[in-house]
C-alpha cells in the first residue's frame, strides 16, 4: 500500500503566495486552475518531492495550518531558503525536544512548515 500526501493551505493574495513559495522556498509551479476569470486560484507548488496545493477558494481549509516535513538534506535546504532575502522571515536551525535539528518558515498567511532533518539510520 503507497500513500500520497499533499497538503492543501490557504491563501488570500496570489501575488504574496507566489513570493512566498516560488521566491522564498524556491518551489515551481506545477499548475494553476480557476473555474472562470476573477474566481479564487487553486494551484499546485512542489520542490522535487515536496507537493503542496495552495488555494484561494474559502471552504477548502483555514489559515494558520502547521505542517512537518522531514528533509534528507537538511543543512542543503536551510543553506538555499536562507540564502534568499525575505523580509517577512529568517529561519534559523533549532534543536528539537526529540533530538532532530528543525527549522521553521511562516507564509503570508499564518501557515507554518516545519522542516525536519531525517533522523540517520
Amino acid at each position: 500500500m503507497r500513500f500520497e500526501v499533499i497538503p492543501v493551505l490557504r491563501m488570500f493574495d496570489e501575488a504574496r503566495a507566489k513570493e512566498f513559495y516560488l521566491g522564498f522556498l524556491g518551489m515551481k509551479l506545477d499548475w494553476e486552475h480557476r473555474f472562470e476569470i476573477g474566481a479564487p486560484l487553486y494551484m499546485q507548488v512542489s520542490r522535487d518531492e515536496f507537493v503542496l496545493h495552495v488555494s484561494e477558494h474559502s471552504g477548502d481549509c483555514t489559515p494558520g495550518a502547521k505542517i512537518f516535513v522531514r528533509v534528507d538534506e537538511f543543512d542543503d535546504l536551510f543553506k538555499d531558503i536562507s540564502s534568499r532575502t525575505y523580509k517577512y522571515n529568517s529561519p534559523d536551525i533549532e534543536e528539537a525536544p526529540w533530538g532532530d535539528r528543525t527549522f521553521t518558515v511562516t507564509d503570508p498567511f499564518a501557515n507554518k512548515i516545519l522542516f525536519n532533518e531525517r533522523p540517520h539510520p
